[in-house]
């Protein structure tokens, strides 16, 4: 597992796909903490044993995947923030502190079943343009609700997430190309009973 995160870390990322919520895998979880503690990431953030973090090999940086361990119903929620693991039928490396919270330290690895909950593509943001904003939560179960109810008509939806020191917010929200592409949208969401907020990027 070690040698092959190393080696990942040397070569460019590949492109990813963005995932529908609800997203489910099923396979091998490993883990890694202190030999690789305070180098960065895949992602280019520096990482940190003690957060709650995982390594996939395709989930965007910044998805929000609820991890349940098969073997003893334990669960966690991780975001993605770095690539890996690159070992036949293992789908998810976890950070020291979620493999201890599914007693997975012990073992080395576990079943797993993944489910993505939220994510934020911030690689695929573009530059300019506007971001209309349909909800913003605590609970990421009312995010996801409202997400899927509005998915059909508005396939380009998505669930970003924000942090603060004291809380997390799981915001709801479409992007637009043009001031007049976001008043048509706002326009449709606002007659279906939805109050929006139009953000300049």
């Amino acid at each position: 597992m070690f040698l092959t995160t190393v080696l990942y870390s040397c070569r460019s990322p590949k492109p990813v796909s963005v995932p529908e919520l609800g997203y489910t895998e099923i396979g091998i979880a490993s883990w890694y903490g202190q030999e690789f503690h305070g180098r960065p990431t895949a992602s280019q953030e520096i990482f940190d044993q003690h957060d709650l973090t995982a390594a996939h090999r395709t989930l965007p940086f910044g998805t929000m995947v609820l991890v349940t361990n098969l073997e003893n119903g334990r669960q966690v929620t991780v975001r993605i923030n770095d690539r890996g693991p690159f070992v036949r039928g293992r789908i998810i490396d976890l950070s020291y502190a979620a493999a201890r919270l599914l007693g997975i330290v012990g073992p080395g690895t576990s079943r797993v079943k993944i489910e993505v909950v939220s994510f934020n593509p911030k690689e695929e943001k573009p530059t300019d343009g506007y971001i209309l904003q349909v909800g913003s939560f605590v609970d990421p179960d009312n995010a996801r609700a409202l997400y899927l109810s509005l998915k059909k008509e508005f396939p380009d939806i998505f669930i970003s997430v924000y942090r603060t020191d004291h809380q997390t917010f799981h915001r709801v929200r479409l992007r637009a190309n043009s001031e007049a592409e976001a008043r048509e949208l706002a326009a449709r969401l606002v007659k279906a009973g939805h109050p929006v907020l139009i953000l300049s990027e």
